[in-house]
């Protein structure tokens, strides 16, 4: 009978036989933090809101939830269309309630 179906011999401990190591030295590691920081990481400019179209077209009312759950109700007749879901970052000013755009704190999109 035939040795047909036995592994090719090799020595013990060639390179062959074991992974080359994808770098030789350790990955850094970063610390805890000793605490939350003391200034916000994601300044914006004043007045400068980000969040989540919740009434969208072609305007000139739209609905805005922001990244702390707070929703406006805005007012922006050069705004153009904003899509419900879009993440979108505006200039707001306060405004009258001369206009109803919904339920929401009424803001206007300040003229660039």
């Amino acid at each position: 009978m035939s040795d047909d179906h036995q592994p090719a011999a090799s020595g013990a401990g060639t390179p062959a036989d074991r992974p080359t190591p994808l770098s030789a030295t350790e990955l850094p590691t970063l610390r805890r933090p000793a605490g939350p920081p003391r200034k916000p990481t994601d300044n914006r400019p004043a007045g400068v809101v980000a969040g989540w179209i919740t009434r969208g077209g072609a305007g000139p009312c739209y609905g805005l939830m922001d990244e702390n759950g707070t929703e406006y109700a805005v007012y922006g007749p050069n705004a153009g269309e904003l899509r419900k879901g879009d993440f979108v970052s505006l200039r707001l000013t306060a405004r009258d309630r001369s206009v109803d755009c919904g339920p929401g704190i009424p803001m206007r999109v300040a003229e660039s």
